[in-house]
Parts: structure tokens; sequence; C-alpha cells
């Protein structure tokens, strides 16, 4: 390549007809995207580039996770300020805070709350196997997380009130805008599930609070002689650093929370919809992983590849770049896609087939080839806690009971997430 050379741009006709149609993002990304290539293209006046290819996907998000930054996070609205959307110096204190609690050996903190979160739908799919009703995977799978991040969040279970509210998160998620430029403006009715958010979060700060100075003192459970549980939760060591840290405010605390909620169950029940998707269409894969750790692990390597749950990761340059030779003029968006690059001919043959055989791989993959919690400095802080409590649902059902759904299955839906359309309505029995 020549160095200096801008992308190939898709003719704006092309792109406006797209626009006029109503389509999915993805659908003007598939129609883009050439294998090895950048292409560019213009939308709301803005010059966009789509990055598929793993060495740029690499360069983007790993070595230039510094250069290439996020303009304004789509999610700002039901965020604030917490990590994700958080930048600069803030970021790197917000990130160094949280950091040792998801990673490493930190996440066997949370062992008991993903082990409690998850006998309660072994217990309710029992009951449903008993009376032989059908059960929703997604709702069943969506509950399982929001009480693991619920129970890791305040060291208190899930009731069925909270979880309303809680929940809400995914109408107010599906209402963002998916991409870069998209609409700002939130229904009536977000705002008002924001809301209920809120104030069910600041409830919980404050309960937590008197919780906390009551440990402070000596009282409460330990003055019983009552064991605590391995602890305290993440809302308790937001507290202890607001001790000390004045940017901590209830209002940040909040941030954090919500993002954890966020970060902590959205990607985790859609990905394990997905699994139970798959897996029902390959029943031999699902018997292997009755029995076999190590395969439900593959297989929900393989669901993240085929299905990533954060499907497009949008940066931004705000000065003069180049890429692998190209050209990224200042005040260029960047769209990393995971979900094409996993769909690499180049890296993964027969890229659409599930597979789980493709894990663990035979030999490394090329740096950017596999991005489903992203890469670099902003790569998901949760990634270990995620693949943990997935591996413990997944392995504990599969064990115990056969699946088998019994409606169609909806439609890929391109949000802010990736997600398949409507419940998943199964019949689930006691293996024998």
């Amino acid at each position: 390549m020549t160095d200096g050379m801008l992308p190939d741009f898709l003719d704006d006709g092309v792109v406006a007809a797209w626009a006029a149609s109503g389509a999915p993002l993805v659908d003007l990304l598939r129609q883009a995207h050439t294998p090895g290539r950048l292409t560019g293209f213009h939308r709301g006046g803005r010059a966009a580039v789509l990055v598929t290819e793993p060495r740029h996907v690499h360069q983007v998000l790993g070595v230039g996770g510094d250069r290439y930054v996020k303009r304004s996070h789509r999610a700002r609205p039901l965020l604030g300020n917490g990590m994700i959307t958080a930048t600069g110096e803030a970021w790197r204190s917000q990130r160094k805070l949280l950091q040792a609690m998801f990673t490493g050996r930190g996440v066997q903190r949370w062992e008991h709350h993903i082990a409690g979160a998850a006998a309660c739908v072994v217990d309710r799919w029992a009951d449903r196997a008993r009376r032989g009703e059908p059960t929703d995977i997604a709702e069943d799978v969506q509950f399982f997380t929001v009480d693991t991040i619920w129970r890791s969040l305040t060291d208190r279970p899930l009731d069925q009130e909270t979880y309303v509210d809680l929940a809400a998160v995914q109408d107010i998620v599906a209402a963002l805008p998916a991409d870069v430029g998209g609409a700002t403006a939130l229904p009536p009715e977000v705002e008002t599930a924001i809301a209920a958010l809120d104030e069910r979060i600041l409830r919980a700060l404050a309960d937590a609070r008197v919780r906390h100075r009551r440990d402070d003192t000596g009282a409460g459970s330990r003055a019983a002689g009552v064991d605590r549980e391995p602890g305290p939760g993440v809302l308790g060591r937001l507290l202890d650093a607001a001790e000390t840290d004045p940017a901590y405010t209830d209002r940040l605390i909040r941030d954090e929370l919500v993002t954890l909620l966020v970060a902590g169950y959205e990607s985790s029940a859609r990905t394990l919809t997905w699994a139970f998707v798959l897996l029902d269409a390959h029943p031999e894969v699902m018997e292997r992983a009755a029995v076999d750790a190590s395969a439900v692990e593959a297989a929900l390597s393989e669901t993240l590849r085929l299905y990533p749950t954060g499907w497009l990761l949008p940066r931004h340059s705000p000065a003069d770049e180049t890429l692998d030779g190209w050209a990224i003029p200042a005040g260029t968006d960047l769209l990393v896609c995971p979900y094409l690059t996993h769909r690499d001919p180049e890296v993964w043959p027969e890229p659409d087939a599930f597979d789980p055989g493709r894990f663990p791989s035979r030999s490394p993959l090329p740096p950017g080839a596999y991005l489903p919690f992203g890469i670099g400095p902003r790569a998901c802080l949760g990634t270990r806690f995620a693949m943990r409590e997935m591996e413990v649902l997944l392995g504990a059902l599969l064990a115990r009971f056969t699946v088998e759904t019994t409606g169609p299955v909806g439609e890929p839906v391109f949000g802010i997430n990736l997600r398949p359309a409507g419940p998943l309505h199964a019949r689930v029995r006691e293996r024998t």
C-alpha cells in the first residue's frame, strides 16, 4: 500500500439507499466487508472506516488503544460516568479500584454467589420438569445473571421486585443507538425506567451504608456471632473508597453499580441464550457438554465467536493517523466489528459453522482475530467472572436436564448488543 492513501469509500448513493431502507447497520457492514481491506463510508456527515481484518483490529484496539478513543459512549445516558464511559485519568483510577475484584484470584470471592444463583435456576427447572411445563430459557438465564451480579454487588440475593426494576435495563439498552452518529434522545418510557433503576440503586446504597457503619462499629452480624459471607461486596468496597477519595460521590457510585450491572448480566445472559440455541441444533455437542466441563467451555467459546454480544466497537481518531499505510484523517470514526472478524475465512474455516472443536485452538490465533470481550487496555474487566458464571450454570443445567426447544428461534437483533429476538421456550426433563 502507498503511505497516505485513503480507504476505499462506499458510494454515497449506496449509503443513502441503505439509510432510507431502515435496515440495521450490520447490513451495510456486511456489504462493505472485504477481507483484508479497510472500507470507508459517510453517515450523517461523518467519515467512518470499517475495521474487520485481525491485524487492523489489533492496531486499533491493542497497540493503538491510546490513540483511537471512545468519542462519546452510546450508553452514557444510562451509565453516566462509570468505568466504561470514563476516559483519561478518571478511567485509570476507576479501573484500578475494580480490577483486583474481577481478575486473577479475585474472582474466587464471588464463587459462593455464582453457586447460589445457579442453584435457584436448577430448582426452577426441576419444578418445571416435575410439572411438565415449558420454560423460557432467555428469561431463566437473565434472572440468573442479574441475581449473580446483584449478590456480588450487595451481598444480597435477588428478589422478584428488585429483579423487575433491574431487568428493565434490557429495554433501556435496546433503546440506545447501536452505532456512532445515532440519535441521542430517549423515549419517555426509557427515562421512566432509568428513574426506577436509579431509585432501586440508591435504596441499595443507603442500605449498604447502614450495614457498612454497623460492621465498622462491631455491631450487627458479627456481634450476634454470625459468620459474614466472604466479602465485602462491590458496593462495600466502593463505600470504603468514598471515605478517602472525594471523587466517589453517591452519583459516581451509582454510575459504577449500573455499569457493573449492565456489563455483568447483559452479555452473559445473551451468550447463554445463544448457547442453548446452538446446542439444541447440535444435540451431540449438548451430550458431550453434559459430562465434560471442557466441552462446556469450548461450546461457550464457539458461541462467543459466532455471536459476540459486543458485535460493534466504535472508536474515534482525534488526530491524523495512519493505519497499515492508509490515512485516517482526524475526526474519523472507526467501527471495529467482531461479528465480521470472527467470520474471517482466512482464520476460521467454514466460519458460519458451529464447531466447538476449534477451542482450545491448536495453534496461536493471529492477534485481533478473537475478541468477544475486546482486547487492549479497554478489554472487558469481567471476562473471567463472565466465563466462570456461564460455565457453572451451563454445566449444572446440562448435567441434570435434557433440553428441547419448543418454538422458533427469533432472528438476531443487532442493537447495542447482539441477541435473539423474543423468548426461547423449551421443555426440560430430568436425566435418568
